[in-house]
């Protein structure tokens, strides 16, 4: 009896570790996670993941890394339990991102390194939040080269910049607005509530004041009204100048 050797070959949705070490790395995470997903949620062909296992070859399901966030241009959005390159036009995600925790250890990142190299990322942004340092390497043909200089640099394919200043990194969209975390983009959204809201109390007010005054002038109006029917029953014509 022979074994067959056209068994389905699984590709696992999860490699079994979490997505983040500790609560400095999951909230940068999700703060450049979910603001890529807000700076082209009008581009149905940019699909943008966290934490997704990316499997570069057919057949090779040891072939596969989960960046913390990944972008992908000309892949349609939507759900998916990993990101199976061949079934995805065969096209590798442009851009992604790490961010360092105190466990990561070299060999761990120089296994993502030539992972991302061989496999045609683009760009491969580095993060360590405890120390403020940011690493980007940029294709170059067939290689990742250091950006020698981070701060100020702005991303070819996303567009946005990243300035890092003495206590942490920024990053700002093309239209110039900052990267917020999703309680400060509530707090905007609360605060933008509260000026709209003064905003339509001032002008309800100055309806009214309006209102008033167009009461008043019609008061007047009338006022002068009676008095020059007044007049006129005393004899005495109103309109005439002498």
């Amino acid at each position: 009896m022979t074994l067959s050797l056209d068994r389905e070959i699984i590709y696992p949705d999860s490699d079994g570790q979490p997505m983040a070490d500790n609560t400095l790395q999951y909230r940068w995470i999700v703060l450049i996670k979910e603001n890529l997903e807000l700076l082209f949620a009008e581009n149905p062909e940019v699909f943008v993941a966290g934490d997704l296992l990316w499997y570069a070859v057919e057949g090779s399901p040891k072939i596969r890394l989960a960046p913390d966030v990944m972008v992908a241009f000309g892949r349609p959005k939507g759900d998916r339990g990993s990101y199976q390159q061949w079934k995805e036009g065969n096209i590798a995600p442009q851009v992604v991102f790490e961010i360092l925790s105190p466990g990561n250890r070299l060999k761990e990142m120089v296994k993502k390194f030539h992972f991302y190299e061989q496999y045609g990322v683009e760009e491969y942004y580095i993060y360590d939040p405890d120390d403020n340092e940011l690493t980007g390497l940029l294709r170059e043909e067939d290689k990742l080269n250091v950006i020698e200089e981070m701060d100020g640099f702005t991303s070819p394919r996303l567009g946005i910049r990243f300035a890092l200043t003495p206590e942490t990194l920024e990053i700002y969209r093309p239209d110039g607005r900052k990267f917020l975390t999703m309680l400060e983009l509530e707090q905007r959204v609360e605060q933008a509530t509260q000026r709209a809201e003064q905003e339509a109390q001032r002008a309800e007010q100055a309806t009214q004041r309006a209102e008033q005054e167009a009461q008043r002038a019609e008061q007047a109006t009338q006022r002068a009204e009676r008095l020059a029917a007044q007049l006129r029953a005393l004899g005495i014509d109103p309109d005439s100048e002498s």
